[in-house]
């Protein structure tokens, strides 16, 4: 490169460099040689310049070097700005310009890409992750990379505009076992002790209310060792912030200030104030906490209806204490009964004993799995109930509340996407309140936080921990868009004696509580502001606004299900020193004959 700099990336010139001469630097996308001119489409991370070498200008020593030119190769090419004299290229930026070549470089030769560099790959994810370095050279990917650099500078400027102060918190933490899986990290001064990665930075920012730093927030690194699904990686990227002095109102006014100001990144104007929803409502219309509410498809309660009729699917449901709930799926009432079965068995992978159907055919009369069951008026009652038309198909589940509210909130998205309900230029946000402060784990046998131990309940329902901990409501919020869970907070427990309290409902003798918390408890006790806060999950922001289907394609080198990086091939083994230091050996579990 000595004596050659760039002086323009590729789609930085314009057509006000017509005749000045530039420097351009990139990768070649594509070679055309017709014999006494040679066409190069050069590439970098802004999109594409096209060159063209001609002997009269570049010599026929870099004619000839052109002509060696191949995929992927790194070029420098000095040049002049013309415009096109062929045919105008309008789905390019620079569709309307060309260099004129006076000068070639090879700065880099390159074998023949594994798969081609373009946009919109068929190549299968198992080798564009192999190969990620090459991957990530794609344009789609890359403008995905460069809107999450866009978004992370406008969080943060948008952030420090509302007096917030950008704090590290530490990566190797102690391990909390409330919560998912930690990272573990073996400690080589510490023999047979362990640090944990961060779950959040949730205790640590509480700390820093406890100091007097008032707003903090941190883009932060955040770890789980936990099953992946299209929208989890073991490694993840949080937008963290805490308030003191502030309630819900204060919290969400700021945040919703942030969402307006991170979407105008892509042109979408955020709606506010953005509208709420309690989660019993949530659930009772949509059988989820984060709903999709861009379609309609609502649950509704047919109990009443249904609670004297002959099937007894329906009324054994109610004498157990559950409920019987339908969607109405408009317009498909024509689905074949092979589609219907494959419903059925959507919805026993969520729970169900099966699902009862009613079709409503173009005349009014009705084709059901249970009409023989029913009298004409039940009949009526539930068509009325989910104002069914001619021509739609009803859908109805019959169980405990929890198993309903699973079964149709998944059969509802599931409809919907067949349907072409789910319109990703759409979006749609709302904020879930007042979430449950507890839930019940079966596994563990006792109540366990919904969100964690610090969650501040309702004052209104503060009597309730002692006689009915399991209908106690949180002081909780969450952003949902789209039917994903965008990000999530609370007011925190800043009392000794309700954080007791909380501790006691949650199992905890008081020396378990502070083995594992102590520092934030002892912290507590010398002057807390009452605080608050909220986290993002950036990763799932940005694959929203980018419009795509996993995290994948927005963060740079991801894991795979496993939590392996088959680029690196991480996790790996080490050698027996590196065991040695840390004191610890490898226990093979042994295979079952």
């Amino acid at each position: 490169m000595r004596g050659m700099h760039r002086t323009h990336r590729c789609t930085e010139v314009t057509e006000a460099q017509i005749g000045s001469t530039v420097t351009v630097m990139g990768w070649v996308q594509k070679r055309r040689n017709l014999g006494s001119l040679i066409f190069v489409d050069i590439r970098d991370r802004s999109g594409l310049l096209q060159i063209i070498f001609d002997s009269n200008l570049v010599g026929e020593e870099g004619f000839a070097k052109a002509g060696t030119l191949r995929s992927e190769f790194v070029i420098g090419v000095t040049g002049v700005i013309t415009k096109r004299e062929g045919a105008v290229n309008e789905n390019l930026k620079t569709g309307t310009i060309e260099l004129r070549a006076k000068e070639l470089r090879i700065l880099s030769e390159a074998l023949t890409p594994p798969f081609p560099i373009e946009e919109n790959s068929q190549t299968k994810d198992e080798l564009r992750l192999k190969y990620r370095y090459l991957d990530l050279r794609r344009p789609d990917l890359q403008r995905n990379l460069m809107l999450r650099s866009r978004v992370t500078a406008r969080v943060r400027s948008y952030l420090t505009e509302q007096g917030f102060l950008e704090i590290e918190t530490p990566i190797l933490n102690k391990s909390t076992p409330e919560g998912a899986r930690d990272y573990l990290v073996p400690s080589r001064v510490h023999p047979g002790s362990f640090y944990a990665l961060p779950q959040s930075p949730q205790l640590f920012k509480q700390l820093l209310m406890c100091s007097g730093y008032d707003r903090y927030f941190q883009i932060a690194k955040c770890f789980r060792d936990e099953d992946l699904r299209a929208d989890r990686q073991p490694e993840f990227t949080q937008i963290d912030m805490e308030l003191s002095f502030v309630d819900e109102d204060d919290v969400i006014r700021v945040n919703e200030g942030l969402l307006q100001a991170a979407f105008a990144e892509i042109g979408v104007e955020v709606q506010l104030p953005i509208p709420r929803m309690t989660y019993r409502e949530a659930m009772e219309r949509f059988g989820s906490d984060k709903p999709d509410n861009r379609f309609g498809m609502e649950l509704k309660n047919v109990s009443d209806v249904v609670k004297d009729c002959g099937f007894g699917v329906f009324t054994g449901a109610l004498a157990n204490g559950g409920s019987v709930r339908g969607i109405n799926a408009s317009g498909q009432g024509a689905m074949p009964r092979k589609k219907i079965d494959a419903l059925v068995d959507f919805a026993k992978g969520y729970g169900a004993k099966g699902l009862a159907y009613m079709s409503v055919n173009e005349d009014g009369t009705v084709k059901s799995s249970f009409a023989k069951f029913m009298t004409e008026e039940e009949l009526q009652g539930l068509m009325e109930r989910l104002e069914a038309r001619p021509g739609d198909l009803l859908l109805f589940a019959a169980d405990k509340d929890k198993v309903v509210f699973d079964v149709l909130g998944s059969l509802r998205l599931h409809l919907a996407e067949s349907m072409g309900l789910l319109d990703k230029n759409t979006y749609s946000f709302l904020w879930i309140t007042e979430f449950p402060l507890l839930e019940w784990s079966e596994e563990e046998n006792r109540f366990v936080a919904m969100h964690h131990p610090f969650t501040m309940p309702m004052e209104e329902d503060l009597d309730k921990l002692d006689t009915d901990p399991g209908s106690v409501r949180a002081r909780a919020y969450d952003i949902v868009l789209n039917g994903t869970e965008l990000g999530g907070g609370s007011v925190r427990i800043y009392q000794d004696d309700i954080q007791e309290k909380m501790f006691q409902v949650l199992g905890f003798t008081k020396e378990a509580a502070y083995e594992q918390f102590g520092f934030l408890l002892d912290a507590f006790k010398y002057g807390v502001p009452p605080h608050a806060g909220l986290a993002y999950g950036l990763d799932r922001m940005i694959m929203l606004m980018a419009k795509e289907d996993s995290i994948r394609e927005v963060i740079a080198f991801p894991k795979v299900k496993d939590a392996s990086c088959l680029m690196t091939e991480a996790p790996g083994t080490v050698d027996e020193k590196q065991l040695e230091e840390l004191q610890l050996a490898v226990v093979k579990k042994k295979t079952e004959e």
